[in-house]
């Protein structure tokens, strides 16, 4: 059974990993500080195959885990909000959280799995974005796309020096059950209602559960993105774990299809007010928000077989009933 270290387990993203990977026989060992969300329960607690070691990773791991690969995904990380207040405490956290990460992986000599970011393509001008295309753009303003960035370099640079394995991923746009509202969150009125997380779909479905007429968006609504189900963003960090061809190289896992914040936010509409006619009324965006993001996944359907399965559809309807369940 292959023995996986997953940091960041108890997060969005990394429960998604943890299921995905309990699901198909292996060992997870989990590192989580609880310091996005404060103490939440996650479904992969009760699982038999794994174990939560409660840590703090801007110190070092002691201890020897005896594990087959790293899956690096612990972050210091909230909404566009989050990340513009914090702005230095995040860059500063983090890369002190990669570089503790990466040291037990070279004093173990031991395969890394880095989650990076869309984020990295926070300059880009020519679309769809390509793994290979990203030395030819300037890098990130924000200090969180320039810290994912960094965050690929650590793991280049173990392997030039270590020759430590390693693969990068790049997420594009997570949907999925579990987003809360990070501890330490801006508290931000959209209209007459605080936004839930500083996360366009989350936020919509709360504004229109809650009354919204018109609903207020941030921005002309025009911004687009590829939003991934966290099932299948799982499943193709899986597959590139498993793969021989993924070994010092990188992936874009998302899906291939872009959809704007107003074609989502009809989407929404249509699914808790269907028949009534939608009204919308735009306010001034966030300074940083990112116009259009559109990756190139040909390197991950060739190398991986990956390609997204849940459509956009689906992935609202399970966001939706797990909001009325959680209140």
């Amino acid at each position: 059974m292959t023995r996986v270290l997953l940091t960041g387990s108890q997060g969005f993203i990394g429960s998604y990993i943890a299921m995905d990977l309990l699901s198909n026989g292996y060992e997870v060992i989990g590192i989580d500080n609880y310091s996005k969300y404060g103490r939440v329960s996650r479904p992969q607690d009760s699982h038999p195959n794994f174990r939560l070691i409660e840590h703090d990773l801007i110190n070092p791991i002691v201890e020897y885990l005896d594990v087959d690969l790293v899956i690096a995904g612990a972050a210091m990380i909230g909404g566009i909000s989050y990340f513009h207040k914090y702005a230095y405490d995040l860059m500063a956290t983090n890369e002190r959280i990669i570089a503790n990460t990466m040291d037990y992986c070279i004093k173990h000599k031991t395969r890394i799995v880095v989650l990076s970011s869309s984020m990295v393509y926070e300059s880009e001008t020519t679309f769809p974005s390509s793994e290979k295309g990203l030395k030819n753009i300037p890098p990130p303003i924000s200090s969180y796309g320039f810290q994912k960035l960094a965050v690929e370099y650590f793991a280049r640079s173990a392997w030039d020096q270590y020759q430590i394995p390693y693969t990068i991923i790049r997420p594009f746009n997570c949907v999925g059950v579990g987003e809360d509202k990070a501890l330490g969150e801006e508290e931000i009125k959209s209209g007459n209602v605080e936004l839930m997380m500083s996360h366009v779909l989350p936020d919509l479905i709360n504004k229109i559960m809650k009354g919204q007429d018109p609903v207020v968006i941030l921005g002309k609504g025009n911004q687009t993105r590829c939003y991934t189900n966290g099932k299948d963003i799982a499943r193709g960090i899986r597959l590139a774990i498993e793969s021989k061809n993924s070994i010092n190289t990188d992936y874009n896992i998302s899906t291939s299809v872009s959809t704007t914040v107003l074609e989502l936010l009809q989407i929404v509409w249509d699914k808790l007010k269907p028949g009534e006619d939608l009204r919308v009324e735009t306010s001034e965006g966030y300074t940083y928000d990112v116009p259009f993001r559109l990756p190139d996944v040909s390197k991950a359907v060739e190398h991986l077989g990956f390609e997204a399965e849940i459509s956009l559809s689906d992935s609202v309807d399970e966001v939706i009933e797990w909001m009325k369940t959680n209140g």
